[in-house]
């Protein structure tokens, strides 16, 4: 199956942002099945991810999924934040069996905690700075489920 690209509506930051913070307009989520079995999904840089955005990319992992447990491999690098709705999205997915997200700061740290903490003990769920690390882990707890 081919990657998907959802369109991703413009993400200014919340109404209550302080004067003269604006980010570049959302580019889009890409959602993608490698080869390994591993659903990929890329949030864009640079923006804040709302609820919409956030179901148009778990319908898209439901359909590569199609009926079976996948594992699902999330980049978080240069998000600025998720909302709440957002977050309850990706975490109320029943297709997903393990969920490795990746990023490389610290602000990307915080942003897949809080992600992870949505549902906490779920699903297997990790942060890594390392595509490599985090395929290895994936492919192990997908194993295990």
């Amino acid at each position: 199956m081919s990657a998907q690209t959802l369109p991703a509506r413009d993400s200014r930051l919340p109404d209550d942002a302080l004067p003269g913070e604006v980010t570049a307009p959302a580019d889009q989520i890409t959602v993608d099945l490698a080869e390994d079995g591993i659903v990929e999904v890329t949030l864009p840089p640079n923006t804040v991810v709302r609820s919409p955005e956030a179901r148009a990319a778990a319908a898209a992992v439901r359909a590569f999924a199609d009926g079976r447990r996948l594992p699902l491999l999330l980049r978080v690098t240069g998000v600025l934040s998720v909302t709440d709705d957002a977050r309850l999205a990706y975490s109320n997915s029943v297709v997903v069996s393990a969920c490795a997200l990746l990023g490389e700061s610290p602000v990307d740290r915080v942003i897949a905690h809080f992600l992870l903490r949505a549902k906490p003990g779920s699903l297997p769920g990790q942060f890594f700075t390392s595509e490599a690390e985090a395929r290895d882990w994936l492919r192990e707890h997908h194993r295990d489920s």
